[in-house]
């Protein structure tokens, strides 16, 4: 359905201009309730969105938009093992990757739960068998460094987790990633490794991916010339289905770990994909994470909309993208350890939605995903903050604050909060010339005037372990999902992404001068020109 052409799309938008002229500066002095009235908890997560631009007029308006959307029966479908990824003809179910029990969960009328705890049972044996130091390497020492190589799905979800649950880490392994096909992203890796002691998982579902199978096939050669053919069975192992290609690389087939086409890459950390992250944290830990996610499942499919975190952020997106014209969303970790999440959200949200062609092949009428950005925690204060405050744009911003440190240091962890709270006041609050005037001189009181009315949501974790950034992550999966069928968009395929590909593989020939330039546009004729020195 196209959400636009509904009555409630064109009363929020006159409710939008009848809030406009209501700063939240000055709603916020004549509601003392207004946080209580505008915050969700759950499960141990905080989510205030008092300082969005909303109303509780806009809030039902907003609510009845996801019933108009029929959301809940799309959820359904999605449970159901439909197949609502239309355009690639698959289901989409990576909740049946940290289901729990028994009950069956069909793809096709066959239930995937067998194959989905095989392949657990499969990485924790693994798992052990890395970190018991019975899996050694081919010249008899234990594994010391694990180098992850995959790209977007296949790098961005591990390699964040895994920083994010630092605190959570085996003694004695270090795990590393390599996703970049520029040559300096793997050489200062392996820079850092010992042959004996390094282990690589090559990660991805066809194992034809150009960027993977190259990094993949560079290892292989360093690994090689340091330790001989017969090493690379002790020292790859694959994530991946195309068990043939996994066999000629030099892989024991025994070695490679399954996932399944219902399984997108940017939604794919709870599958095998996440085998670098249960060898970071240990495969405990790892059920931790998967127990997070089920937990956050759970939530979002049975909470009512008005106390539902999913679909409450997605609601919040949407009226600031296309009610309030907001093009991108700050998110703001105040935490080092989630210095990666606007990296991986990036492609999460960006990939998903970032599109203008709906489930019923015609344009999209409003906008769909903004731009996400965004940096952890005081870093940002010293970059980019100038322009939110001052900048005159509208920049709604998404604070995540975690109460409980996970590195204890004495005077670090409530001065970070201090400043993240301190900054979604200012935000909201702004300063005005005369309160500027009170506190400087007349000619530089103008320069200290702060608009503020910029709108911020401040989510609340009570810690950062395996089983909250499983919330976490599941939580932003499930926003993403509502704003795909708020928006009418299939939210699981890539094309754009695609399409890249397809124009690389064309030049490449052309680039290594197997193949002349005729045909290409000026442009691209001459930048190739200019790289073949001609």
């Amino acid at each position: 359905m196209n959400l636009t052409s509904h009555p409630t799309w064109a009363a929020l938008r006159q409710l939008a201009q009848a809030a406009a002229p209501t700063t939240l500066r000055e709603q916020f002095a004549a509601d003392a309730g207004r946080f209580d009235r505008f915050s969700v908890r759950h499960d141990g997560l905080l989510l205030d969105y008092s300082k969005q631009r909303v109303t509780t007029e806009i809030m039902a308006g907003l609510h009845a938009l996801w019933a108009a959307a029929d959301v809940p029966t799309q959820i359904e479908r999605m449970r159901a093992g439909d197949t609502i990824n239309q355009t690639e003809g698959r289901a989409v179910l990576h909740i049946a990757l940290r289901h729990a029990g028994f009950d069956p969960i069909k793809v096709g009328g066959v239930d995937v739960m067998p194959d989905v705890r095989g392949v657990l049972e499969k990485m924790q044996w693994f798992c052990d068998e890395i970190h018991q130091q019975r899996w050694r390497g081919a010249t008899g020492e234990p594994i010391r460094r694990i180098v992850n190589i995959g790209i977007g799905g296949s790098d961005l979800g591990p390699k964040m987790a895994a920083q994010a649950l630092a605190a959570h880490q085996v003694p004695g392994l270090r795990v590393l990633f390599v996703s970049n096909l520029d040559g300096a992203h793997l050489a200062t890796t392996l820079a850092e490794c010992n042959p004996a002691e390094t282990l690589f998982v090559i990660a991805s579902k066809t194992f034809t991916t150009q960027e993977t199978m190259q990094n993949a096939a560079s290892a292989r050669a360093w690994l090689v010339a340091a330790l001989g053919e017969a090493a690379v069975a002790r020292h790859f192992v694959a994530v991946s289905t195309n068990l043939d290609a996994v066999a000629k690389f030099g892989i024991d087939p025994a070695n490679a770990f399954e996932f399944w086409d219902w399984v997108g890459g940017r939604f794919s950390l709870w599958s095998a994909i996440g085998l670098p992250l249960a060898l970071a944290i240990g495969f405990d830990n790892f059920k931790r994470f998967l127990a997070g996610g089920r937990a956050m499942d759970a939530h979002f499919f049975k909470a009512p909309v008005e106390q539902n975190l999913p679909a409450t952020l997605a609601l919040l997106e949407l009226w600031n993208a296309d009610f309030l014209g907001a093009e991108t969303r700050a998110l703001l970790p105040y935490s080092q350890s989630l210095e990666l999440l606007p990296r991986y959200l990036q492609q999460l949200e960006m990939e998903s939605n970032g599109k203008r062609v709906g489930r019923d092949g015609l344009a999209v009428t409003c906008a769909t995903a903004p731009v996400v950005w965004g940096e952890a925690g005081t870093n940002g204060q010293h970059a980019f903050y100038q322009l939110i405050h001052q900048g005159g744009r509208l920049i709604p911003c998404e604070f995540i604050g975690v109460i409980e440190p996970d590195f204890t240091l004495p005077g670090h962890h409530e001065k970070l909060l201090a400043h993240c709270f301190a900054q979604s006041e200012a935000l909201m609050r702004g300063k005005t010339l005369a309160e500027a005037q009170a506190e400087t001189t007349a000619e530089l009181a103008p320069y200290k005037v702060f608009p503020g009315n910029q709108p911020s949501t401040t989510l609340l974790l009570p810690h950062l372990d395996p089983y909250t950034l499983g919330q976490l992550i599941a939580l932003y999966e499930h926003k993403v999902f509502t704003l795909g069928a708020l928006w009418n968009l299939n939210s699981f395929d890539q094309w754009g992404v695609e399409y890249g590909k397809q124009l690389a593989s064309r030049l490449l020939p052309i680039i290594e001068g197997k193949s002349a330039t005729t045909g290409l546009d000026s442009s691209t004729a001459g930048l190739i020109a200019a790289c073949r020195k001609e």
